[in-house]
């Protein structure tokens, strides 16, 4: 008679199954977290003040674009249109062009000290920039930059810098040194192979710090709010705000210019979503 003994329970955890349905249904309540707020804003801007106050957790009875066509007739809204996209694409293009450069150097330049620059540069992310305001607008105003783009896009640009490091390092660094050597026998220079190479390769962590860098831009506040006095200059958060104070009581107007001054950015982060977590995702390897 054989006797099998029961094998010894294993005191090892049964690994993680990210497939289960509560998985989805916690996937599912974070995604309603986040989408809900601004599916409220815009599907209220199509509601009156009065539906609103009646129940404001309703659907519009009916429809109305009002609100929609009123802000877009507004001459003041275009033009803090457009001086939010000139803010955002000024920051956005130095961001990239800053960031690749000292990327570049911190991941295929060999010297004392790039490993403490790196560090320093990685520091910058615990930075918290509402603490620098005060001698930030001092700075700038010793300057003479107050009242202008290059108050808000400058700024912006070296706060996005530390971020921006952080996600292209790893990418610039995981070209083989092999293709580098290639091209220089070839004849192709550092910038040269930075051009041909290293960009096309590094193009998911280029979008990633790209759309960050807008979106970071188009939704400041504080930083606009400081350094532009002149109306002219505004930027569309800083439209929401003067609107909402001058039509207080008209709640779905409100809620009509919020819409439109969020929908610019949030086109542009779900359009390159793909991208964004390609970049990330290379960071975090690298």
């Amino acid at each position: 008679m054989t006797v099998v003994a029961n094998p010894a329970p294993s005191s090892s955890r049964r690994p993680v199954a990210w497939g289960t349905p509560l998985t989805y249904v916690l996937a599912l309540a974070v995604a309603a977290v986040s989408i809900t707020p601004v599916v409220y804003v815009i599907v209220g801007g199509f509601r009156t003040t009065p539906q609103i106050i009646a129940d404001p957790a309703g659907l519009p009875d009916p429809w109305v674009a009002d609100n929609y066509v009123r802000v877009l007739t507004q001459s003041d809204f275009w033009q803090q249109a457009v001086n939010s996209a000139v803010i955002a694409l000024g920051t956005t293009l130095g961001v990239v062009v800053l960031g690749v450069g000292a990327a570049f150097v911190l991941a295929r330049y060999t010297f004392r000290g790039r490993e403490g620059l790196y560090t320093f540069f990685t520091l910058g992310l615990l930075f918290p920039a509402g603490a620098a305001i005060l001698p930030l607008y001092l700075m700038l105003r010793d300057l003479n930059l107050i009242n202008s783009y290059y108050a808000v896009i400058l700024p912006q640009v070296a706060f996005q810098l530390p971020l921006t490091i952080v996600i292209l390092r790893p990418f610039l660094s995981a070209v083989p040194r092999e293709l580098e050597d290639a091209a220089a026998i070839d004849g192709t220079g550092r910038l040269g192979f930075l051009w041909r190479i290293m960009l096309p390769l590094s193009r998911p962590a280029l979008v990633t710090v790209g759309v960050l860098a807008f979106v970071a831009s188009w939704n400041a506040f504080l930083l606009p709010l400081l350094v532009l006095g002149d109306a002219e200059l505004h930027t569309l958060p800083l439209g929401v705000q003067n609107f909402s104070s001058q039509y207080t009581s008209d709640t779905a107007g409100i809620l009509a210019f919020t819409s439109l001054a969020m929908l610019p950015a949030l086109l542009f982060f779900t359009l390159a979503e793909k991208q964004i977590v390609g970049g990330l995702q290379g960071a975090v390897k690298g």
